[in-house]
């Protein structure tokens, strides 16, 4: 189980990353959710959505003691879950020691533009 969710996780996490908007850590920037869809349709992967933020909170938890790529994966699900105070936690994590650094040199290697936070 940990060797499949780190091979998941070396795939994913880049993936994910190298798709976010440059300025998604901005809290002044509105993202609305599927504009232009059924309500039905929002509300399935809505659920989805966040049904997957935890499955990624959990396994990022679990990857801080077992091999993988445990902040950022947490990162990952925090930023795919919706509740209070989400923007905030994502700041406090993204700006833990290393953890933009990394973020935005694979965003670099991938040719897109660093991430602007706050910190």
């Amino acid at each position: 189980m940990s060797i499949v969710a780190f091979i998941g996780t070396l795939i994913a996490i880049p993936q994910i990353l190298k798709r976010l908007p440059a300025d998604y850590f901005d809290e002044h920037v509105h993202r609305p959710w599927m504009p232009g869809h059924s309500p039905l349709v929002r509300a399935l992967t809505f659920f989805l959505k966040n049904l997957l933020g935890v499955v990624f909170l959990l396994a990022g938890i679990a990857m801080l003691f077992l091999p993988g790529q445990g902040l950022l994966t947490m990162l990952i699900g925090v930023s795919l879950i919706d509740f209070p105070g989400k923007r905030k936690l994502e700041r406090k994590i993204i700006c833990l020691p290393g953890v933009l650094k990394v973020i935005n040199g694979l965003r670099e290697k991938y040719g897109k533009p660093p991430l602007s936070v706050q910190c």
